[in-house]
């Protein structure tokens, strides 16, 4: 496993984090973690190496305003003897806090739930301009300190859904330890961005990143066109590779959080990291990654990467397998099979067509997506 020094925090953490968002569930009920495969690949990749673990308050819940089964799914796992072994991480819901006091009670009850009287990371989750011009003023400078002076965390930091702008805003009001942002080979100019990267590693933040294969849809259901290309390397590779060994290769970078749900998945993903040191890659190998992105480019419909933030939907609408089968069917260029399969997987009072255009999923969405318009969009393709 390759390990990297965590900005300036002085721990040494794996290159692989393990993201505890999309753990195996039982019979596919997304808030109801099938606990014995959960736990062989967190064993197994505990053993193998990963000691950065991320969560968030609501991970495995019904919806993303309230407490979900990720915390207290780990807060077990780890109270078998592994809480020293790993570098542990979790978020504050910011879209739910209006009040210093709400700080501290959802604090508590997450140390409650995780079964630890103290974190390595406090994050603020899903920073964006309207929690930015909301929780200074509650109070959150004052709790952050708090938290570290008393020895209840050891370091803090947030993640980030914004321009680059408010990030670097974000960046220079307060002395955080750590950053988490959105980065892959198609999202160099996205969000923050490499820009902001490369500013957080000036100042000496811990650099996590996200979304290594875009919501697996870097690795699942290659274009031919896309194999085609990754076959010009002399060097062959897998696209999970590929995508990986992009992040690996960029000293800024001191974790990549992966979402796994099998426990394939882990060990493929770990093999991947025992072979990736700084830069491996040479210049005919990131001339075609950069092939591979603008081919990409070219074809999606919009950047939702199913993250499932804007859902559930006030009038019912499954907005990310929307987006998922209208993506689907720009890159991979079959309408007709795409608007066959949106039919079928999708109830008529799920489909894009009983949208309303409240805009109340818009403030919601990481990738600053205008959700009511994009699924006009979906409806046009597929039909009302």
């Amino acid at each position: 496993m390759l390990y990297r020094e965590l900005g300036s925090t002085g721990e040494k953490v794996s290159i692989l984090g393990f993201g505890t968002m999309r753990l195996p569930t039982v019979e596919g009920v997304k808030n109801q973690i099938d606990k014995e495969k959960a736990n062989e690949m967190l064993e197994y990749g505990i053993k193998n190496g990963i000691n950065y673990i991320d969560t968030a308050y609501p991970y495995h819940g019904t919806n993303f305003n309230g407490e979900g089964e990720s915390e207290r799914f780990l807060g077990e796992f780890l109270s078998n003897g592994y809480r020293d072994d790993v570098f542990l991480s979790t978020k504050m819901p910011s879209w739910t806090i209006n009040s210093k006091e709400d700080m501290e009670n959802i604090f508590n009850r997450q140390l409650e739930l995780l079964q630890t009287d103290y974190l390595d990371a406090y994050m603020i989750h899903s920073v964006k301009q309207d929690v930015w011009d909301k929780l200074p003023d509650l109070g959150l400078f004052q709790f952050l300190d708090d938290l570290k002076s008393s020895g209840n965390v050891k370091y803090v930091g947030f993640s980030f859904h914004d321009s680059l702008d408010l990030f670097l805003e974000v960046i220079d009001g307060y002395e955080w330890d750590i950053s988490l942002t959105q980065m892959n080979y198609l999202d160099t100019d996205y969000q923050s961005g490499i820009t902001g990267l490369q500013y957080s590693d000036i100042l000496g933040l811990g650099n996590v990143v996200m979304e290594p294969l875009r919501g697996g849809k870097l690795s699942q259901d290659i274009p031919p066109d896309i194999l085609k290309t990754w076959d010009k390397s002399k060097i062959k590779r897998s696209p999970v590779e590929w995508a990986f060994k992009y992040l690996y290769n960029m000293k800024e970078v001191d974790v990549v959080l992966s979402g796994m749900n099998t426990l394939e998945q882990v060990k493929e993903n770990i093999a991947i990291a025992n072979n990736s040191y700084p830069n491996t890659l040479n210049i005919e190998e990131k001339e075609l990654i950069r092939e591979v992105a603008a081919i990409y480019k070219n074809k999606k419909g919009n950047d939702c990467n199913g993250c499932g933030y804007c859902m559930p939907c006030p009038y019912n609408v499954n907005i990310s397998d929307c987006f998922k089968e209208y993506n689907v069917s720009l890159i991979f260029d079959e309408v007709e099979s795409a608007k066959h399969h949106y039919k079928l997987i999708l109830d008529k009072e799920k489909r894009a067509s009983n949208c309303t255009d409240c805009k109340k999923c818009i403030r919601l969405c990481t990738q600053q997506i205008n959700i009511p318009d994009e699924l006009k969009k979906v409806v046009k393709l597929f039909g009302e």
